[in-house]
């Protein structure tokens, strides 16, 4: 069975100048939050972009991912804490995507959890949509 998942804004003005609001229509999560072109190519001041809520789910997308790809292998993470950076030129579009995992995974070596965080990364879904189009890196160690 297919799942769908909905999100919502609303705009007003120009690009430069106008803003708007996002929300999450399917889940109601988070409420409304503020979007403007400033917040995507200069300080953010609070306010979202399209880059921030892609970097968001690709870097929970990739957590569960990676999660399960581990409990496959019987080596269970304790935790993971992954951070996505999404790099938006202006003019260009989105140029990168790095991906960054640091994890608790008693049972394996810091070579061991390098493979399979690599691994892991492929069966991502977001890492899927996006690959091909934005070179995707990875780096992975483990807590001490």
């Amino acid at each position: 069975m297919a799942a769908q998942r909905s999100a919502e804004v609303t705009w007003e003005g120009t690009l430069l100048e106008g803003g708007g609001s996002a929300a999450m229509v399917s889940s109601g999560a988070f409420g409304e939050f503020p979007v403007t072109w400033a917040s995507r190519a200069e300080d953010p001041e609070g306010r979202t972009s399209p880059e921030e809520l892609l970097a968001a789910a690709h870097a929970t997308c990739y957590a569960m991912a990676l999660s399960h790809h581990l409990a496959g292998k019987e080596t269970p993470p304790e935790q993971l804490k992954v951070r996505a950076t999404y790099t938006l030129v202006p003019g260009t579009g989105i140029t990168a995507v790095e991906l960054a995992v640091q994890a608790k995974v008693p049972s394996l070596t810091e070579a061991d959890f390098e493979r399979e965080a690599a691994e892991g990364e492929q069966k991502c879904p977001v890492s899927g949509a996006v690959r091909n189009n934005v070179e995707i890196s990875l780096t992975a160690s483990l807590a001490s």
